[in-house]
């Protein structure tokens, strides 16, 4: 289980990373994830729900390398499990639901497109099992669910195999999924065929050219 301080610092690079983004592109300053994050898992936690922290920022706690995402994904193991009208009571705005996630932005009163976009995964390969083997750990007086390394390989691997998925999204899929197994090895090695998957993706995916 990645600790407690490991995780806090981790999570404040990308916080710092997020405000550094929006100045290198010449943006407003603007949220980081950090409060959408807190209000997001405060109503998971007040309503019940299992959950587990995915994508991008669940990346980022178990791999050394600092790094930033654009956005907050989360596991639950049915679409009919989120707390719809409780995330909109806190001032989450819905957005709409496609075939592998629904969408909701953070509150604030900046523009949509400035505001954190939070995406839910269900009922997909390993989406269950993520939800069920989620570890808590504190982020400064708050705990959230974090998907295990184990998950995260099965779903990045999934993820990037997925044929209708964005082709820069899928290589990033792949590259996620080769720092996890990089740095977690007996994760890595719990994962079924994944040094075949892993090979076959990158002869397909890194080497097609746009």
């Amino acid at each position: 289980m990645v600790e407690r301080t490991t995780v806090q610092r981790r999570l404040g690079q990308s916080f710092a990373l997020d405000r550094l983004w929006r100045e290198t592109m010449g943006l407003p300053p603007g949220n980081t994830k950090e409060e959408p994050l807190r209000r997001v898992i405060t109503v998971l936690e007040g309503s019940g729900t299992s959950y587990a922290v995915i994508g991008g920022i669940a990346v980022q706690l178990h791999s050394r390398e600092p790094r930033t995402t654009l956005d907050i994904d989360l596991a639950v193991a049915r679409f009919d499990e989120i707390p719809a009208e409780a995330l909109a009571q806190a001032g989450f705005e819905y957005e709409g639901r496609y075939e592998h996630s629904d969408n909701w932005r953070a509150p604030g009163r900046g523009p949509r497109a400035e505001r954190i976009a939070i995406q839910f995964s269900a009922e997909d390969t390993g989406i269950g099992d993520a939800v069920a083997r989620a570890q808590l750990v504190d982020i400064g007086g708050l705990q959230l669910r974090l998907a295990t390394v184990r998950d995260l390989l099965v779903l990045k691997l999934s993820a990037a195999e997925e044929p209708t998925r964005r082709l820069s999204k899928k290589r990033q899929d792949l590259i996620d999924a080769i720092t996890l197994a990089e740095e977690h090895s007996d994760a890595a090695a719990a994962v079924p065929d994944l040094k075949p998957r892993v090979a076959n993706l990158a002869a397909t995916l890194l080497s097609i050219r746009i």
